[in-house]
């Protein structure tokens, strides 16, 4: 948040994302503002503006960070004089420049930070960002050892939210390994209300766990009887199938399977990047019992990502049927637990698990039909 600062990232055309910090850093190393001169356009003191720039000066032992003032430098400097810069936001050139190296607009940093964000709060999950690769992922590990890739995110992305600390380095080498930061918890929370907010028609509903916004999130849907919306509560550190996945069954084996836990996290991740086009509230209650079945309709004018994963999502759901459609579209996209899934769908108690995993074997077959063994790559 800004109130009194003078100097901010626009005066430099850096993106809005930016921290303050950064924008200091770079004014002054990259295009030769002095400290004191930076604290007075910024109303703070030069001592502050020091500290600040100390801090990233160290955190460029960090190979996001590194990369992304790396990039931002370079912008600057292509366009910096031998006198004081001058403001850029105006230059066509310089806006092209910086739409190559650092890519995320707002809109875009918010969309993907959410969702990466949101997976990296689930126990056990990390991202791991490998040299010279432009996409990095994020994998959790499971009951067994083994770990499942559970989203895909542009490299860009990550460097956003490395240079804003949301995330930070664990481990470093030709993979470094990154965790979500009590920050990142922070800004997540504020996001996921900004978007629910931006949401037409829907009202926030009171909540007596405002003190667990760090471990909690909600999602708005459709009740199958009344046909008005509801909200659903779920645990930001754990989905459904995280939590079945640790039960046993009578012969001591887990009750979810790893192949399964990942057939259930594919259809997720596309459920996730479907809502990432211009039509955020993607009417997939259509696909529940309760609700009108019919052609489904590609949205116009979206880009392949979103539509992609609209169409893979429609062809699953629509190879599962009435019933195993309802209990992997509550349980692995909204996030529903077994308990209110069952109580939705009508279900006796504890039989919304057996369902669960004979919903999630023909969801594996359907990948494995469509896209080989494995499903494809997530993302």
């Amino acid at each position: 948040m800004r109130h009194s600062d003078v100097l901010c990232s626009t005066d430099l055309n850096l993106p809005a994302w930016v921290p303050d910090g950064a924008v200091h850093y770079l004014a002054h190393t990259e295009a030769g503002l002095p400290i004191r001169e930076l604290a007075r356009k910024s109303g703070c003191h030069a001592s502050t503006v020091l500290r600040q720039i100390r801090r990233f000066e160290t955190r460029r032992d960090d190979p996001l960070v590194d990369a992304v003032l790396r990039k931002l430098g370079n912008s600057l400097g292509r366009k910096r004089s031998s006198a004081a810069p001058q403001p850029m936001k105006d230059d066509p050139e310089m806006q092209n420049a910086l739409a190559r190296d650092h890519g995320p607009d707002t809109t875009m940093m918010t969309q993907d930070s959410v969702r990466i964000l949101r997976r990296l709060c689930e126990t056990g999950a990390v991202l791991a960002v490998a040299v010279d690769m432009e996409k990095a992922v994020v994998v959790r590990d499971g009951v067994t050892g083994s770990s499942t890739r559970t989203a895909v995110v542009d490299r860009k992305i990550a460097e956003a939210m490395a240079l804003q600390d949301w995330i930070s380095a664990e481990s470093a080498g030709r993979i470094t390994r990154y965790r979500i930061t009590p920050a990142g918890r922070t800004a997540l929370a504020e996001m996921m209300g900004e978007v629910e907010d931006a949401q037409p028609g829907f009202a926030e509903a009171a909540t007596p766990f405002a003190d667990q916004h760090r471990q909690w999130g909600e999602r708005t849907v459709r009740d199958t009887d009344t046909g008005q919306p509801r909200k659903v509560r779920y645990n930001l550190a754990e989905s459904p199938l995280t939590a079945l996945a640790r039960r046993r069954d009578k012969a001591g084996q887990p009750f979810l399977s790893d192949d399964l836990v990942t057939a259930g996290e594919r259809l997720r991740e596309d459920f996730e990047l479907a809502q990432m086009g211009p039509r955020v509230a993607q009417n997939w209650d259509r696909f529940l019992t309760g609700g009108g079945r019919g052609g489904f309709a590609m949205d116009s004018g979206v880009g392949n990502g979103p539509e992609g994963a609209r169409t893979r999502v429609a062809a699953a759901l629509r190879d599962l049927g009435p019933g195993l459609s309802d209990v992997v579209l509550r349980c692995c996209c909204y996030l529903e637990g077994l308990e209110s899934a069952e109580k939705q769908l009508g279900w006796s108690a504890r039989s919304g698990k057996i369902v669960l995993r004979i919903a999630l074997m023909r969801l594996k077959q359907h990948y494995d039909e469509t896209m080989g063994p494995g499903g494809g790559l997530i993302g």
